[in-house]
């Protein structure tokens, strides 16, 4: 499975895995709510699997300024 870690705010690429033997169990996907795994995973035609998550800096922003988690993507 090739699966890619993006910010969901800034587009950073945070890491990839590509390894075919690696199952969405062992990502913890199954531990989604079905509402979460549309919100954070998309796969494209090719195999593609993004995990759309939030990187340490987006995090600290955040933390600090709480009222930006409510604009769609406040750091673009």
């Amino acid at each position: 499975m090739a699966v890619t870690y993006l910010c969901r705010y800034c587009d950073t690429l945070i890491g990839q895995i590509d390894d075919e033997r690696v199952t969405e169990m062992q990502l913890g996907f199954h531990l989604l709510t079905p509402e979460e795994r549309k919100d954070i995973i998309s796969y494209d035609s090719d195999g593609q699997t993004t995990v759309r998550v939030i990187c340490e800096s987006c995090q600290e922003m955040l933390d600090r300024n709480p009222e930006m988690s409510l604009l769609a993507r406040p750091f673009q």
